[in-house]
């Protein structure tokens, strides 16, 4: 790496220095679930449940075992350490961001409540005061006989309060979120701390680049939706951006093979040196993958979620899995379960020297869920399929 105005690194740099931000170089024996929420900033959450539900998986690839009980418990437990909102998507974050999304709640409670009556509006708020409540305690999530988006009033209601921060979740019970007063949920200097728009994106790309390692200007915009306009970001977002990045501590550098220019994170350019690679599969809702132009960048892999295409038309399946080895993404997974069977329904390796690597990636997945057989159905390329099944087997 040689040094100037623009730094310059090569593509091997920067893939080591996202892969470390991310928690998937080397390890932090100390830091746990709670350590890894605080390292990628965002936990995405998902209703898909394959293997496990997403927020599991994103521990699993880290942590090796960890059990859903601890993941839950730093999740969702009492008192809170983590809340949920939207950040890239719907996801649990640490506690201490919950001031920073003000900007986020504020834009929100611009909006008019459209199609929203006084009375239910009204009736969910006074049943809100008298303590925690699911969607199922306000009358059911769905309109009777509706599909999954087919949101009852009172749900709507909630929902916008919940984004608007007259609600909040820190818990769960069963796949439930429990909405409850920010004041009795939180602590009193934590809703006493109103930041400025200014003052968030600052704290917010600092996170990002935190957890990126090194990220161009879209891929920090992209971490937490800061720009996006129908997830609440204010008029001048663009101009907060650019001015949080000035601010952030991040340095300009220039990416062997990046067309534009990127920021890093000056501890990630710090802490280059070669440590253990974890092989693993990973949610298709990993952080590390959030963005798929920028996957297709850094590993030079492309891939996308089929969960919503139809099945005649899916290249790789429904929970497409990438596996992760030796700092690469080398191929493909879809997997389901058979009783005590891990079942591959698809597989693809895109490098033939990785046949071990998916072995010993699935054989520890099969493992942990509880699994003590894996089944390959289909495998790609069909040359290596002999040799995939019986390293597996």
């Amino acid at each position: 790496m040689t040094t100037g105005a623009v730094q310059q690194i090569t593509a091997d740099e920067a893939r080591r220095a996202a892969l470390r931000a991310q928690g998937l170089l080397g390890r932090d024996p100390n830091g746990g679930v709670d350590g890894l929420l605080r390292r990628v900033g965002a936990v995405q959450l998902d209703t898909i449940s394959v293997l496990a539900r997403s927020h599991e998986l994103v521990a699993y690839a880290r942590l090796g075992g960890a059990g859903r009980t601890t993941v839950e418990q730093a999740y969702w437990g009492q008192p809170a350490r983590a809340f949920e909102y939207y950040a890239h998507a719907n996801c649990v974050l640490p506690i201490e961001a919950w001031p920073f999304f003000a900007f986020r709640r504020r834009q929100w409670r611009k909006r008019p409540m459209r199609g929203l009556s006084a009375r239910v509006l009204g009736k969910v708020r006074a049943r809100l005061r008298d303590g925690p409540v699911t969607a199922s305690d306000l009358g059911g999530a769905r309109k009777d006989g509706g599909g999954w988006w087919n949101w009852s009033e009172s749900k709507h209601a909630i929902e916008m309060l919940y984004h608007r921060g007259e609600a909040v979740c820190t818990s769960r019970r069963g796949w439930k979120r429990i909405y409850d007063l920010p004041e009795r949920a939180l602590s009193s200097r934590m809703l006493g701390d109103e930041p400025s728009d200014a003052e968030c994106f600052r704290y917010l790309v600092r996170c990002a680049g935190r957890a990126l390692g090194v990220g161009t200007r879209r891929d920090i915009a992209n971490y937490f939706r800061l720009t996006t306009k129908p997830v609440g970001s204010p008029p001048d977002a663009h101009a907060l951006l650019d001015a949080a990045i000035a601010d952030s501590g991040l340095v300009p550098v220039n990416v062997e093979g990046w067309r534009e220019t990127a920021f890093a994170d000056p501890a990630a350019l710090a802490s280059l040196a070669r440590e253990q690679h974890r092989v693993t599969l990973l949610s298709p809702f990993d952080s590390m993958v959030w963005e798929r132009e920028r996957t297709e960048r850094l590993f030079g892999f492309t891939f996308s979620l089929e969960a919503y295409v139809p099945k005649a038309k899916r290249a790789h399946g429904y929970f497409t899995m990438p596996l992760l080895a030796d700092g690469r993404l080398v191929g493909r997974v879809d997997p389901a379960r058979d009783g005590k069977t891990l079942v591959v329904r698809k597989l693809t390796l895109d490098d033939q020297s990785a046949v071990s690597a998916m072995a010993s990636a699935l054989r520890e997945a099969a493992s942990w869920v509880g699994c003590d057989r894996v089944r390959v159905e289909q495998a790609r390329p069909r040359s290596m399929a002999a040799a995939i099944r019986k390293a597996v087997s």
